[in-house]
């Protein structure tokens, strides 16, 4: 593996590496992709069913430009590795801190959507000088069945270990990843334009869910197994405690709770921030108008 080193290296190195990364006694596969030159960028894609790097594309292409840029699939999702698991916060904290350690010259700028916004927030609260600036876009704590169950509820982790069985636990997972039901969650929180979502892009979502293996991860997240914090006190505490630029990017049209946990991160007096079109997808559905914003930020110098 070939990892950039100076800005005259060529403009895309390792388009599909392999980390191999320990977990446990177990070796897992990660994918991901590094692309251009110059100071590091990490963007990571935000959890969910379709969690995938390929949701960073549009952002990283016209990063590329200026910066030298990696994309990664976590454990259990994307192309990476999707074993039996149990994935839970420590897995996915260590396999971060791992990742920027080994692959990415520290200290290093944050791009992180979604629920990868809490770990790249934790990573930089308790290992500081691996992380330079941080950008958290659309941010969120809390999975999707905690949300509509007002909290972390003692069914919702029967209703993660049903989905893990071998036969019933399959059955329930395509119930959930049928195009019909992607495409539903899509317009509802995903995309805020609904004529993006293409046939095209509906199939290149679901074949994601049907990898051997996929529901694991799938159902940790939607249960709540996954949420870097277990309160909003516990994420302002973190950002309270940094001292470095931090950026807050708020979709404009991100669900009532979600929008209401960005804009309590958003107003404490050491974040800038900004809205923007979208919703809980905005880095992948309006990559161009996030980068206009963002561009000047990692530009900053501090």
């Amino acid at each position: 593996m070939s990892i950039l080193t100076s800005p005259t290296d060529p403009i895309v190195i390792d388009p599909t590496a392999t980390y191999h990364w320990n977990w446990q006694g177990q070796t897992l596969s990660i994918a991901y992709e590094t692309m251009g030159a110059g100071e590091p960028i990490l963007l990571l894609p935000a959890f969910s069913t379709v969690s995938s790097r390929t949701e960073m594309s549009g952002l990283a292409a016209q990063l590329r430009s200026q910066f030298q840029v990696t994309t990664v699939d976590f454990p259990g999702f994307g192309d990476s590795a999707r074993p039996r698991l149990d994935y839970a916060p420590p897995l996915y904290r260590q396999f971060l801190a791992d990742f920027v350690r080994d692959i990415l010259a520290a200290p290093v700028t944050i791009v992180a959507a979604g629920h990868a916004a809490g770990y790249a927030l934790n990573l930089a609260a308790t290992v500081p000088d691996r992380v330079s600036k941080l950008i958290l876009v659309a941010p969120t704590w809390r999975g999707p069945l905690p949300t509509m169950a007002r909290g972390q509820q003692p069914w919702l982790k029967n209703v993660r270990e049903l989905i893990r069985t071998p036969l019933l636990g399959q059955f329930l997972y395509q119930l959930t990843t049928t195009s019909n039901f992607l495409s539903f969650m899509y317009r509802r929180h995903v995309y805020a334009d609904a004529s993006t979502l293409t046939p095209a892009l509906l199939a290149q979502k679901r074949q994601i869910t049907q990898q051997s293996g996929a529901r694991y991860g799938a159902a940790a997240f939607v249960t709540g197994g996954l949420d870097p914090y277990l309160d909003r006190m516990s994420a302002i505490a973190d950002l309270q405690s940094l001292n470095i630029p931090v950026l807050v990017a708020i979709g404009q049209d991100s669900p009532p709770k979600s929008k209401a946990e960005m804009s309590a991160l958003a107003a404490l007096p050491n974040v800038t921030s900004c809205t923007l079109p979208g919703t809980l997808g905005m880095h992948e559905e309006y990559p161009s108008e996030l980068h206009d914003v963002i561009l000047p930020f990692l530009t900053l110098n501090v």
